[in-house]
């Protein structure tokens, strides 16, 4: 059985529904808490690498110091070519290791639902080729990737933040979208805070469980198409 290691930032931010969908199709997840200091393998005997959200920036170690080890683990796995999926922090880490770069608090913020358009370029993409032209995910961040990796492929865009999906090399993805989140995910969000940045929570829920059953089987489908790429 393959097995992929998992770096979760924070204590909401786990594996998901995601998660659920790779352990389906055959994979083995090592979930680290590493916000909690469980230590990282120096040198990890897994087929794959996958970095969970939170929220940091990618080199935010005063206060978040198991990002410097995660950052080695995400930039051997790259060198490798192991397979690497970053998502939100994780797929900013990914672009910063790569030679990308990262600004907190850039462009407008996205929470919800979001659009999300696939670009030409994930024709030949292993994992996003043949996805629907328009999708929804969930999106929780105010820090964005300002500019891809040199020669990264960019798949992925929405309206307020152009870098939502692209892919390092052959086998490294990172995504600014949060794929292992559903309608659940947004109702657990703290409504307060939702309404001091002018946001309604009711209608982000109303519109996560109205985009959720065609949003599910886009992401089931990328997560399966991840496992197989790790499993090979």
């Amino acid at each position: 059985m393959s097995r992929l290691l998992v770096v979760q930032n924070g204590p909401g931010g786990g594996p998901g529904r995601f998660g659920d969908w790779l352990v389906a199709e055959g994979l083995s997840l090592d979930v680290v808490h590493a916000y909690a200091g469980a230590p990282l393998p120096r040198r990890p005997e897994h087929e794959g690498v996958m970095v969970l959200g939170g929220g940091y920036l990618p080199d935010d170690d005063h206060r978040a110091p198991w990002l410097a080890p995660t950052r080695a683990l995400v930039a051997e796995a790259v060198e490798r070519d192991a397979p690497v999926f970053g998502v939100c922090l994780g797929g900013q880490l990914l672009a910063q290791v790569a030679g990308g770069t990262v600004r907190g608090d850039h462009g407008e913020p996205e929470f919800g639902s979001t659009p999300l358009t696939l670009r030409s370029e994930a024709g030949r993409d292993p994992l996003f080729h043949g996805l629907p032209e328009r999708v929804t995910a969930v999106e929780h961040h105010v820090d964005a990737v300002t500019a891809l990796p040199p020669g990264a492929a960019w798949l992925m865009e929405s309206e307020r933040c152009p870098y939502q999906a692209f892919r390092v090399g052959d086998r490294a993805w990172g995504v600014q979208f949060h794929p292992e989140a559903g309608a659940d995910r947004v109702r657990s969000w703290d409504p307060e805070r939702l309404r001091a940045r002018g946001l309604d929570p009711a209608e982000l829920s109303r519109r996560a469980e109205r985009d959720e059953p065609a949003a599910e089987a886009v992401w089931r489908e990328v997560a399966r198409r991840f496992a197989a790429v790790v499993g090979a």
